[in-house]
Order: structure tokens, then sequence, then C-alpha cells
């Protein structure tokens, strides 16, 4: 397993916050989502806020 940093920004206006949830839109499942189909990969994103 390895670990690689992004850097993201987006505008949340149409989800439903950033944590997976069951049948509501939301950042993080988008991401993983978007992984997934680049690399044939499941990934799981962990979050952490830069202040």
């Amino acid at each position: 397993m390895r670990n690689i940093k992004l850097t993201i920004e987006y505008d949340g206006k149409k989800f439903n916050g950033w944590q997976k949830q069951p049948n509501k839109l939301n950042i993080q499942g988008e991401i993983e989502k978007a992984i997934k189909e680049i690399t044939g990969e499941e990934v799981e994103l962990i979050a952490s806020r830069k202040n």
C-alpha cells in the first residue's frame, strides 16, 4: 500500500458534505469513484483540513 497526498479544492454546493453517505452525493465518494475509473484500484480517502 502506498500513500499519496492530494490537495483538493472544490465548490460543495451540490454535495451533501465531504464524508461518504449512503444514497447521497458527496465529495469523498465521487473522488474515490473517479480514482477507481482511472486506475482500476479501489481507494479510501482520508481527509484532514488545513487551516
